[in-house]
């Protein structure tokens, strides 16, 4: 069985995450994704604590995919650093696997 996963990201602006979302979505490494925000985030950069507004990004895509979907993202994205995490999901609906497999091919 092929894999699916939910990878997130951030951006500082709504723009950053629209023009990050439809370049990868067009691109075909991620069947969908979703801009949340803006969030609060607190954290730690470059040895001192800061708070800020980010806008979260959520893909959606399968374990084949993500590779090039990290080296994309890595060589796109507008931070030097960004943050970058990937969930396996442990059941996902027949519906969405379909849809998944159909969208990227």
């Amino acid at each position: 069985m092929t894999n699916y996963l939910q990878v997130a990201t951030a951006t500082s602006t709504r723009d950053e995450a629209v023009q990050l979302v439809e370049a990868v979505v067009r691109g075909r490494l991620a069947a969908g994704a979703q801009v949340i925000g803006p969030v609060v985030s607190a954290f730690w950069h470059d040895g001192e604590f800061g708070t800020g507004e980010e806008y979260r990004v959520l893909l959606k895509t399968r374990t084949d995919k993500y590779p090039e979907l990290e080296a994309f993202i890595l060589e796109h994205h507008p931070w030097e650093r960004p943050e970058l995490n990937a969930v396996e999901f442990v059941e996902t609906s027949e519906t969405f696997r379909e849809w998944t497999d159909k969208t990227l091919g």
